[in-house]
């Protein structure tokens, strides 16, 4: 993951303004063009503008980003106008080509596939860099369509949870951006952050909150770095759950660098990184830890008292328990989000629990057993809002706790578990409730009962309702599942500064 850099109030205020067209490979080739209209040599223009020849070169090439000092000089040099080395648009069609490839070559991926460089001289024949160009797109598409596939994106949510369990779900440069955020906001400490101290943070960072009615359907937010500001639903008419974490969610996206995403894995990456951020700054580390640690000291760990501690969201605290649970308490957990259904949307472990998977190792579709907590839940009520039980499985007992959340998708469980031997730090060890699960074996719930199959098999016709994320292909473009046309008119509806 990117390292977090958080940008101070007094640098961004202080950063100079580029026009939006502003690319270092389009402007090294108008300098370039305009050079060799006048019958200058590199070293002569280097000269005129006081520029050393080979920083000149490194401009032309596009591989350094001039200051509009430098920029001044050089159209001085060229006895141009300034603005004319902006213009977005390449000089000729064959420096438009020079410049895709050149970007082609750029990317991350071209090195990971082990393609050698392809220098492009002046007496490379254009047709040869259309076809590089054009081999170049063809790929791209390949791979476009490749990514789409729910396959690829089980393929890369699978990898990204197996990242998170090799570190314990935890991530100190996330922590210490968190920590550079609260300080930026002059958050006290201890305190729970409110919609006061989420303005004042957004100000600092340089953009502009504004709640707006007609936010597009496909969005919880729109950040707007052009006019650097935040478009949000107007409270009243937000989505379920806590609206303080779209805010820091959105933020977290400009904080930690993101840029647009080129795969799904990407796309995963952001939004773990973004939700993680979020959690940080909500519960902060250093009074979360001292919380829980004087919890586990008294053998009452409950993530209800961790959620009404920071004011968030029960699902939110659950998140964050387990983010800080094996690295400062010694815990090994597991996490589970559970549609009525019994379908999984969200899993994690890291002690040895073991949910169903597909041939990719994805989670996606698959059903968690009916005797875990996160499934027996919905069964049970009365007796308040925790829930707790004891399952034995091939792998040995676990323990969870489950809690029930309602959304405008339905309900869901939201379970924290870890070994029956860990259980006597929590709240709810008590629990006399006991299960037996011989998952993975298809006999324990996968298949009915030979009872019931002997009375029902051949009768019953049931239509099935598939769930599309399994299903369907990914939606594609550099957001999956948002409609930019509708972004971009929603933008463009917007009053200018």
């Amino acid at each position: 993951m990117p390292d977090a850099v958080v940008k101070t109030a007094a640098a961004t205020a202080g950063a100079a303004k580029l026009p939006a067209a502003f690319d270092p490979l389009v402007i090294g080739r108008r300098i370039r063009f305009f050079r060799r209209q006048k019958g200058l040599k590199l070293t002569e223009l280097a000269a005129a503008a006081g520029r050393a020849a080979s920083g000149m070169s490194a401009i032309e090439n596009g591989s350094r980003t001039p200051t509009l000092a430098a920029l001044g000089a050089i159209a001085a040099a060229l006895g141009v106008a300034p603005r004319v080395l902006f213009e977005a648009n390449a000089p000729t069609e064959r420096d438009a080509l020079e410049i895709e490839w050149e970007r082609v070559q750029r990317d991350p991926s071209y090195p990971a596939r082990g393609l050698p460089r392809v220098k492009v001289t002046r007496t490379t024949p254009t047709e040869v860099l259309e076809a590089l160009v054009g081999l170049a797109r063809e790929l791209n598409r390949v791979r476009e369509e490749r990514v789409a596939t729910p396959e690829e994106a089980r393929r890369a949510n699978a990898a990204l949870r197996l990242e998170m369990r090799a570190q314990d779900d935890y991530f100190p440069e996330l922590e210490r951006a968190a920590e550079n955020l609260l300080d930026l906001a002059g958050h006290e400490p201890g305190e729970p952050m409110n919609q006061a101290d989420l303005s004042a943070l957004a100000t600092k960072l340089g953009f502009e909150l504004r709640f707006v009615d007609d936010l597009p359907q496909t969005t919880r937010s729109v950040l707007d770095t052009k006019r650097q500001r935040l478009y949000l639903p107007r409270p009243a008419e937000a989505v379920t759950g806590d609206h303080r974490s779209t805010v820091l969610q959105a933020l977290a996206s400009h904080v930690l660098g993101h840029g647009e995403p080129q795969d799904y894995k990407a796309f995963l990456r952001q939004r773990v990184e973004a939700n993680y951020l979020a959690g940080a700054v909500l519960m902060p580390q250093a009074a979360a830890v001292l919380m829980l640690g004087g919890a586990r000291a008294r053998r009452a760990l409950a993530i209800e008292e961790f959620r009404d501690a920071f004011t968030v969201s029960y699902e939110m605290a659950a998140h964050r328990f387990v983010n800080l649970s094996t690295r400062h308490l010694g815990i090994k957990v597991h996490f589970a989000k559970v549609h009525s259904s019994g379908v999984i949307h969200k899993s994690y472990e890291n002690d040895g629990s073991l949910f169903p998977t597909d041939p990719l190792g994805a989670i996606e579709g698959q059903f968690m057993c009916r005797y875990w907590a996160g499934r027996t839940v919905f069964e049970m009520t009365g007796g308040g809002e925790r829930y707790a039980q004891y399952t034995d499985t091939p792998r040995g007992p676990f323990w969870a706790t489950s809690h029930l959340k309602r959304t405008r998708d339905g309900l869901f469980s939201v379970s924290v578990g870890c070994r029956a031997e860990d259980a006597k730090w929590f709240s709810g060890a008590d629990t006399r409730v006991r299960m037996r699960s011989d998952c993975p074996d298809p006999s324990c719930c996968a298949v009915p009962p030979a009872d019931l199959a002997e009375e029902w098999a051949g009768w019953a016709w049931p239509a099935a309702r598939p769930h599309s994320s399994v299903l369907a292909a990914m939606p594609t473009g550099a957001f999956p599942g948002v409609d930019l046309t509708d972004v971009y008119e929603f933008l463009e509806r917007q009053p200018p500064a």
